[in-house]
């Protein structure tokens, strides 16, 4: 016998139009040529070591990627990012739900972050009609297509809109493959059921999105660079959207992975650069190293020449890559994503630094 659930239908969902939001992203962006404030001479030499690294991972052709939390993109920081992978600095970015959020809702109407103490307040924290719709429908279109999480809002956001197949199509594609490729088959019908469920017509579905410019997963589909999302469920606020559709998100978020993963794999000589991310980056980064040290190993070879930075506001002056892990006596040892990365072996660094600073003056010393 089934648990009861909490029935989303019958959620009062308002306009995203009508939302308040405390950043505006074409007053609050940051300008790439925006000197950092506040990091000490020991932080500036720790950022020219990595640019060092990057530029001899770019050399040899190896991975270069940069993983970061929300805060990267509702701190303005996508002129930042965008540039990183224009100009070929960065080969691979990766953020969690939430940041793929924010930079779909730039993308879309030039603002997000709402007030969460407010809303949670009013029963209305994240219950906006185009963040849950728009995005929760390129998941389930992406995951028809193939498309990876990132993937899959980044290509709508870069065409402006989706393609809707007829339903009829769907189900004789489901049928034609359900033998063969059984998974796309699935999401085929699932396609079909959402389709069927919101009463879409079918062909292109136009969705402006007049600020793109700024969007950095939109940008990224542009340049075919990699911006995977890699969410945890429940998480974020499209979860309570009645568009939300679980299967595809795992189909999508799977994809990601596994994307993600393919880039660890190309890690020996490279660089890993978590930004701000004390969960989702080193939690899928140790499982991602494990899978391609597996295969490596396999080669007759090992992973072994990888540089880490690892940049947040926390405050440490342990030396994890001279010193080792830390003492439980030492407050570095409960910086739990360092003791993280520290095992993963290569070479690890910890900066503390406002994601601002250290994006800005990595940019500028890579010019």
């Amino acid at each position: 016998m089934p648990y009861p659930k909490l029935d989303r239908n019958s959620l009062d969902i308002k306009r995203l139009a009508d939302r308040k939001n405390k950043v505006y992203i074409e007053r609050d962006h940051i300008s790439v040529n925006q000197l950092p404030r506040d990091l000490t001479a020991g932080g500036m030499s720790l950022i020219d070591q990595t640019v060092s690294r990057i530029k001899k991972a770019r050399e040899l052709g190896r991975s270069v990627m940069l993983t970061f939390g929300a805060h990267t993109i509702k701190n303005g920081m996508a002129p930042t990012l965008i540039a990183l992978v224009k100009e070929g600095w960065v080969t691979h970015l990766a953020t969690n739900g939430a940041g793929i959020i924010h930079d779909w809702e730039f993308a879309f109407q030039g603002k997000s972050s709402e007030d969460v103490r407010e809303n949670v307040e009013r029963g209305q924290f994240g219950i906006w009609d185009r963040t849950g719709f728009y995005i929760n429908l390129s998941l389930v279109v992406g995951a028809y297509e193939g498309l990876g999480y990132g993937e899959s809002v980044g290509k709508m956001v870069h065409r402006e809109g989706l393609d809707i197949p007829e339903t009829s199509f769907l189900y004789e594609f489901a049928r034609n493959n359900m033998g063969s490729d059984p998974g796309r088959a699935a999401a085929a019908i699932d396609l079909a059921g959402v389709i069927k469920h919101f009463n879409l017509s079918s062909g292109f579905m136009d969705i402006p999105h007049p600020y793109k410019n700024y969007s950095v997963q939109g940008n990224a589909y542009a340049l075919q660079v990699p911006f995977t999302g890699h969410p945890m469920f429940g998480h974020d606020i499209i979860y309570n959207h009645p568009m939300n559709h679980g299967a595809s998100i795992g189909r999508t978020a799977e994809s990601d992975f596994l994307y993600f993963a393919q880039s660890v794999s190309n890690l020996d000589d490279g660089v890993y650069m978590s930004v701000g991310s004390a969960v989702m980056s080193p939690m899928i980064f140790e499982k991602s190293l494990s899978m391609a040290q597996n295969l490596e190993i396999q080669r007759s070879g090992h992973i072994d020449n990888h540089y880490i930075l690892v940049v947040d506001l926390a405050e440490s002056d342990w030396d994890w890559d001279k010193d080792g892990e830390p003492p439980m006596d030492n407050p570095a040892y409960y910086l739990r994503y360092c003791k993280t990365f520290h095992r993963m072996g290569g070479e690890m660094h910890y900066l503390t630094a406002d994601n601002r600073d250290f994006l800005l003056a990595l940019y500028q010393k890579l010019k």
